[in-house]
């Protein structure tokens, strides 16, 4: 298949070849942070399955940080890859990695140093904090090869190399789930067996991604060009920290609905952060699409070739509504035994009550984020990121708003009929955007006609 196929290949065969095996590893990365919470849940206890959950939303932030880095820097390594302008993607990557290691390092300082004062901010029950400090602590020592991992694979994508990160997911998947079983289990390590298995399988996977990332860039002859790196420095951060925000608007939103949901007590708790395992796996279809319109927008627009970022977005819209049926129908039929998986028999009656409640009432919703994560990608794709950035922020606003003056008062069902609310608002602004076309006027200006020479008068 010829490295191209974004720019030559039908839009909807491209796309898919370019979703699919992203979709696939996120499914594989999901599935591994599921079997987390199934065997903390079943070998050591609801209590502990509700430490990892009042985890989870704080490191989901740190995941989508990591991913909304890694998606921004890759529309310039796309664009300039559709140009063929070698020299200037690979002065992108170089800066891309070094600015997203060194925020990882920072950040997992400040995370170790800060996790017990916000897990108390966070309203953690007082049962169940030490063990959920003990898990977040060790998760930051493996933050850089989050980081890094996510930011190569990132770039793999941009390059329409989406195949490599979607074996070493696999590879990495497996192996976590092997330690899981093994450290929780026989080595009785408990919260920390599930937390160190993550760590190692994580370490495992950034480096071998990052060496094989490396003999990629051989491929290209072109030498990295010296000076401008300040104004590539601009160029990443105009796409990367809307695009950081877009990944994190569903987590930081979870992560303050989380405070809200902790001062339920432990038992609901329990029942919430299974339902959230579950739709973390149920998200992933869309946000892997819309993550995948990204680099098909820019290595398009790049290429001079506008009109196929419109045929690329219907056919990312028909994926979407097709994903959505089929969450829909599981999430409607096997609601009890799926929840089942996480608490065991001996689940609560009153956990299993709020994780059953959230997954009947979500099914119904998905095909609002689809829409959502699909625009958004086309907008990011092409650099359009002022109504972009407004639409998350409206998003998240309304689904904090909401849950926060009305769960206390009405129950904990408000926590989750917000968030079909904010998503809807997020796919009025970001559709309207889209349709004003001024998306493509960017693209074209950013996409400059030296851009499509270049590519026109080489060859692969």
């Amino acid at each position: 298949m010829s490295k191209k196929y974004l720019i030559h290949d039908k839009p909807f065969k491209a796309l898919f070849i370019l979703a699919l095996p992203i979709i696939i590893g996120n499914m594989f990365q999901q599935f591994y942070t599921m079997v987390d919470s199934m065997v903390v849940g079943r070998m050591v206890g609801e209590d502990a399955l509700a430490a990892v959950g009042a985890s989870y939303a704080l490191t989901t932030v740190f995941i989508s940080i990591a991913i909304g880095g890694g998606i921004g820097a890759s529309v310039l390594t796309s664009r300039y890859f559709g140009a063929r302008q070698y020299a200037d993607m690979k002065r992108t990557i170089r800066l891309s990695l070094f600015i997203f290691l060194a925020l990882s390092i920072l950040l997992g300082v400040v995370g170790i140093l800060g996790s017990y004062n916000i897990l108390i901010w966070l309203q953690t029950p007082r049962d169940i904090l030490d063990m959920a400090v003990e898990y977040l602590n060790i998760y930051f020592y493996g933050l850089p090869f989050l980081f890094l991992y996510n930011v190569v694979a990132a770039m793999f994508n941009a390059l329409g190399r989406s195949r490599i990160p979607l074996y070493l997911l696999i590879f990495s998947s497996v192996l976590n789930i092997g330690l899981d079983i093994y450290m929780v289990g026989p080595m009785n390590m408990g919260i920390a067996g599930a937390a160190w298995a993550t760590l190692i399988a994580q370490g495992i996977a950034a480096a071998t991604s990052f060496l094989l990332f490396l003999r990629e860039m051989h491929s290209y002859d072109d030498t990295i060009a010296k000076g401008k790196s300040a104004r590539e420095l601009q160029k990443i951060a105009a796409i990367a920290l809307p695009s950081i925000l877009q990944q994190s608007t569903v987590s930081i939103g979870m992560m303050l609905v989380q405070s809200v949901v902790n001062g339920f007590g432990t038992q609901m708790l329990a029942g919430f952060s299974a339902a959230m395992r579950v739709e973390s796996l149920c998200l992933v279809p869309m946000i892997s699409i819309g993550n995948a319109m990204s680099p098909f927008t820019a290595q398009n627009l790049g290429a001079g070739k506008h009109q196929r970022v419109r045929q690329g977005y219907r056919a990312g819209l028909l994926m979407v509504i097709l994903f959505a049926l089929l969450i829909g129908l599981l999430l409607e039929g096997l609601y009890n035994p799926i929840i089942t998986l996480f608490l065991g028999s001996e689940g609560t009656g009153l956990a299993r009550q709020v994780g059953t409640s959230y997954l009947q009432f979500m099914g119904f919703f998905y095909a609002l984020l689809g829409l959502k994560m699909a625009t958004d990608g086309v907008l990011r794709g092409a650099g359009d990121m002022k109504m972009f950035t407004i639409a998350n922020l409206a998003n998240l606003a309304i689904r904090v708003i909401i849950a926060i003056t009305l769960a206390p008062r009405c129950g904990i069902q408000m926590v989750w009929y917000a968030v079909p609310i904010g998503w809807a608002i997020n796919d009025i602004l970001s559709f309207a955007q889209y349709k004003t076309d001024q998306w493509e006027r960017i693209g074209k200006a950013k996409s400059s006609v030296a851009h499509v020479k270049t590519y026109e008068s080489q060859n692969i």
